[in-house]
């Protein structure tokens, strides 16, 4: 196999990657997503902040496995991103209680704004870049 095919084909598989991410409300899923494996890993931290709200703390980790759920389905569903994004920002305001005030903060505010993200994402619109260029010319 010679160096330049393999050029050829990470260049491939980078565009492939970049149509695939500018189709989707790529940022706000990949974001919500953290936020719920950030959460439900804060669930084992050893300190003695940890709140537990029903069955040994089911909702603990209830909550951030399903914020978790909805980033992924963002990603490979985006037809239902406004849903999931909603959901997504009530599982996120959820976790202040249930699951150490949120991951400590983190996990609530990588939520807040991946929801945020994938609800104003619009499918058609054009990327900023070449809006700009067209106002300039």
């Amino acid at each position: 196999m010679k160096a330049g095919a393999r050029t050829d084909d990470t260049r491939d598989l980078r565009g492939t990657f970049r149509r695939w991410r500018a189709e989707r409300p790529f940022w706000g899923g990949l974001l919500l997503t953290l936020a719920g494996a950030e959460i439900l890993l804060t669930e084992k931290a050893s300190l003695k902040v940890v709140l537990h709200i029903g069955m040994q703390g089911l909702a603990g980790y209830l909550l951030p496995a399903v914020m978790l759920l909805c980033g992924l389905l963002i990603l490979f569903n985006p037809a239902q991103r406004l849903f999931y994004s909603l959901l997504g920002i009530l599982l996120s305001l959820g976790t202040w209680v249930t699951s150490n005030l949120g991951g400590f903060l983190v996990g609530l505010l990588l939520g807040v704004l991946g929801s945020c993200l994938t609800f104003g994402w619009l499918p058609d619109q054009e990327p900023r870049r070449r809006l700009l260029r067209r106002g300039h010319a």
